[in-house]
Parts: C-alpha cells; sequence; structure tokens
C-alpha cells in the first residue's frame, strides 16, 4: 500500500499539466473570451455545475475556455500544475487567478478565477462564487481582503 501511494505522489508531483493551446491565439482571443465569459454573470453558482444553467469555479472556467478550444480541468486542485506560472504584475485578461479555499491556512488550489482586467497589482477576475453575498458568477479584485489572504498564484494557458 505504502508503494502505490508513494508512486501515486511521485507521478502527481512529477508531471506537469499542460493545456491544450489554440493554435494561435493573441490578445483579440483574450478580449473575446473576456467578453463570452462576462455573458455569465448571474448565473447561479452550483457544486460540480458545468453548464449555463449553474456552475461552480472550475466548472465555468472549463465551460469558457472550452468555448475557445482550450481544455482545462474539471477540478480546482488540478490548476496548480497548469500553464506557466506568471508574476502578478505580468496579469493580463484571460489569465487564470489560483485561490485557496476558504481557509486561507490550507495553501492548496481550491479556487480559481478569470481575469478580465488587471493593472499589474490588482486584477479584477470573474468566478463563479459560492460566497453567500453572491452566490453566482460574479466580479470581483484581488484587493478585496477575502481574495488577496486566499491568493496563490497567476497562470497563463493561452499562448
Amino acid at each position: 500500500m505504502k508503494i502505490v501511494l508513494f508512486f501515486i505522489a511521485f507521478v502527481w508531483f512529477s508531471v506537469p499539466l499542460q493545456a491544450q493551446h489554440i493554435a494561435s491565439a493573441d490578445s483579440s482571443t483574450a478580449v473575446r473570451l473576456v467578453d463570452f465569459a462576462e455573458n455569465f454573470l448571474g448565473v447561479p453558482y452550483r457544486y460540480a455545475g458545468k453548464t449555463p444553467q449553474a456552475f461552480d469555479c472550475s466548472g465555468f472556467v472549463q465551460y469558457v475556455f472550452s468555448h475557445f478550444g482550450v481544455s482545462m480541468p474539471a477540478s480546482s486542485s488540478l490548476y496548480a500544475r497548469l500553464g506557466k506560472e506568471i508574476p502578478l504584475s505580468e496579469a493580463r485578461p484571460g489569465d487564470i487567478l489560483v485561490f485557496t479555499g476558504t481557509n486561507s491556512a490550507i495553501r492548496s488550489p481550491r479556487h480559481v478565477g478569470i481575469v478580465i482586467a488587471s493593472d499589474g497589482q490588482n486584477p479584477c477576475f470573474i468566478h463563479a462564487s459560492s460566497a453567500p453575498k453572491a452566490y453566482c458568477v460574479t466580479r470581483n479584485y484581488l484587493t478585496d481582503r477575502h481574495y488577496r489572504k486566499r491568493f496563490l498564484k497567476v497562470i497563463r494557458v493561452l499562448p
């Protein structure tokens, strides 16, 4: 049993995930992606939701990117090894913000959102939020105290 667990852990931490990219993405693709994502503002949150009737965070990101031919994971925990990590100062529309869950002390990915605008340190992002005030697809800024303390990294999957 210990050997099997060791093997699983070894594979998990040694094989990076790669998103399947659009052949020729450019800034206009990111603009179209953001515009498409914003069509779903207000769609209700539902755990494991992956359709325009209801989304969870990873289901929303997966749905939006799949519309542009990019295959994304169905679970936010898989975003730990996805794409290329970039500095927050270089975040741009179409990048993905990765967060912890509601307990920020547990530093593993449990929430994701899509950057829709950025000034270099305070990106605005769209995501499916389970927060009682929202409980839908909504926008927030990284400076929101709740998200800043949970922030893990920015990843780029569009070339």
